[in-house]
Formats: C-alpha cells, structure tokens, sequence
C-alpha cells in the first residue's frame, strides 16, 4: 500500500531529524576524541610488558606473589594504553549544542503529536 502525500512528507521530516541529530552527535563525540597521545601510549605499552615479564618470571620461579605483582603490573598498562585521556572542561562545551538539539527535537515530536491528534480526531 503506498504512502500518502501527508505521511511521505511526515517521512521525510523524520529523516531530515535524525540525519541532523546524528550529525550533531557525530560532531560532538569527534570533538571530545581528539588526536591521540603516542607518549602515553608508548608508556602503556612498555608497563604492559614489564608486567607481563614479571608474570612470567614469577611461573618460573613459583612465586605467586611475584605472578600477581607482574599481572597488576600489566593491567595497568594495558588500561593505560587503551583508556581514552580525560581533558578538563569538556563536559561544558557541548551544552549550547545539545540544548538547541533538544529544543529542536522536542518541538519536533510535539508537531507529531499534534499531527497525530489530528489524525484520530479525525477517523473518529
């Protein structure tokens, strides 16, 4: 069954929304991302293998302590490695933008109510 007029232009709008919502999304995680720290990453990388060394020395030489030391060890570095660095103040810039993705959002499923509204108003 095709589509009215009314629902294919009611189609459209949505698509135009979630294209322009997922646009400011896109925007806004990119921005937080940035470029990537290849100190701190080198870093991560070699403390993973201290720590991966030592797990193994503790097997060889039976010592349990020395096995878990050297797993912590490597833990760490390989969290280091992966986690993405924290920056300061970032949590304030996007606001402004998500607060008109929000108004713009809502304005937009109050004119799909109404819409709807309307629609069964008028079955009924």
């Amino acid at each position: 069954m095709p589509l009215s007029e009314q629902e294919q232009r009611l189609l459209e709008e949505m698509e135009r929304s979630l294209y322009q919502n997922d646009a400011d999304f896109v925007a806004t995680v990119s921005s937080r991302r940035g470029k990537p720290n290849y100190r701190v990453l080198l870093i991560g990388v070699l403390i993973a293998i201290v720590g991966l060394a030592a797990l193994l020395t503790g097997v060889i030489i039976r010592q349990p302590i020395v096995g878990v030391l050297g797993f912590v060890i490597m833990f760490g570095g390989v969290l280091l490695t992966v986690a993405p660095p924290q920056r300061t103040g970032l949590p304030n810039a996007p606001e402004p933008g998500r607060a008109k993705g929000k108004s713009s959002s809502r304005g937009f499923m109050d004119n799909l109510n109404d819409r709807w509204d309307k629609r069964q108003d008028g079955r009924e």
